[in-house]
């Protein structure tokens, strides 16, 4: 399963492995986020770097991308805003006591969570901290968020009537190197629920708000999934030789005698996108979910979450997969190992599309999250 191919080498410009990528809501652009402490954008049509952000005193641990905006957090302890444009850095948000590990930005609010065993909530004009999580024995390394509204039925919410306000509410999700999941009321900062069950690091989030399904990828080789509502643990994937480090989930959609469309859903409010051209008038569509994870193993996957059938294998990295984005049925993962590849998930039996990012050297740098 799975197939690699030979390299095609454009990007050179980062002097280390890439920790992150982030894809703009519309495709055209692609940031990159390195162990030498940089960000770059690039354009997907021509594969070209665009701009240059410096100014962090440390490594980047995460990266976000906008229409406008880019943000990075850091080993340095802090976040910055950028213009995308000019490369410019717009603001620094300064308040973590350690390595900032992840960001998540909703419209004027940003969420981050840290090696100093907290997440904090941030007004993006104000940079500074409005609402602080804590209660996580160690690192937090991983964030979600939903609100109530997601997840809830119009008729849940009548016969809750009285607590409405409450329901009515966003919720931030933080996984943890203490081996747990908490789940928040973001006006509060008090913790709603601990979902107890991974013997491993929390080192990824993803949510499925349509069906109420959470997934978290841990260092102890499992994907477990849980009900966002209840709490209850669903199920567990243990395909992998590797620690999960991160994940994605879109739909699916399935039609009698093996004709397929696919409605990819990106989960953090970005345009949906339907490809559904090869199914005929009057076939019934049976809609399913698939999620891909990328491992510490080096290699990518993809599973049935329903059944848990592991679909395909995508090899080629040499080390740890540190992100992986969905766009357009392509699958990109980025490597420690300095490479960045992109997979034409639409049949999998056609492989992988040639590896368009290459870079010089990849750095390990220090204890990574998979170590822990």
């Amino acid at each position: 399963m799975g197939s690699s191919s030979s390299a095609l080498k454009i990007c050179t410009d980062h002097r280390g492995g890439i920790n992150w990528i982030s894809l703009s809501p519309d495709g055209q652009w692609l940031l990159t986020g390195s162990e030498d402490g940089t960000a770059r954008l690039w354009s997907t049509a021509n594969n070209q770097c665009q701009t240059h952000f410096q100014g962090h005193e440390s490594y980047i641990t995460f990266c976000h991308l906008e229409n406008e905006v880019a943000f990075t957090c850091s080993a340095d302890h802090t976040i910055r805003k950028w213009d995308v444009m000019t490369g410019r850095c717009l603001a620094i948000y300064r308040g973590h006591t350690s390595i900032v590990n992840r960001i998540l930005v909703s419209k004027d609010y940003l969420f981050s969570g840290s090696y100093d065993r907290t997440a904090r909530c941030w007004s993006v004009d104000k940079e500074k901290p409005i609402q602080e999580f804590r209660g996580h024995r160690n690192c937090v390394l991983a964030l979600a968020l939903y609100s109530s509204k997601d997840v809830l039925e119009e008729e849940e919410m009548e016969e809750e009537i009285e607590e409405v306000e409450e329901l009515s509410q966003d919720f931030l999700v933080t996984g943890s190197t203490d081996c747990t999941v908490k789940v928040w009321w973001v006006s509060t900062g008090r913790c709603h629920q601990t979902l107890l069950g991974h013997t491993g690091a929390v080192l990824c989030l993803i949510l499925d708000a349509p069906n109420r399904e959470l997934f978290s990828g841990s260092t102890d080789y499992t994907i477990r999934t849980w009900n966002i509502v209840t709490g209850e643990q669903l199920r567990v994937f243990k395909e992998h030789q590797g620690s999960i480090i991160c994940l994605e989930v879109r739909k699916v959609a399935f039609f009698p005698k093996g004709v397929a469309a696919f409605v990819q859903l990106i989960l953090l409010g970005r345009e949906k996108y339907r490809r559904g051209s090869s199914f005929e008038e009057g076939r019934e569509e049976k809609l399913g979910t698939q999620m891909f994870t990328g491992s510490g193993d080096t290699c990518a996957r993809a599973f049935n979450t329903k059944t848990g059938i592991l679909q395909r294998v995508f090899r080629g990295h040499k080390l740890v997969i540190n992100c992986i984005q969905i766009h357009n049925e392509l699958l990109y993962t980025a490597s420690h190992d300095g490479t960045l590849r992109i997979w034409d998930i639409r049949h999998f039996h056609k492989g992988s599309l040639p590896r368009l990012f290459n870079n010089k050297v990849g750095c390990p740098r220090g204890l990574q999250p998979w170590q822990l």
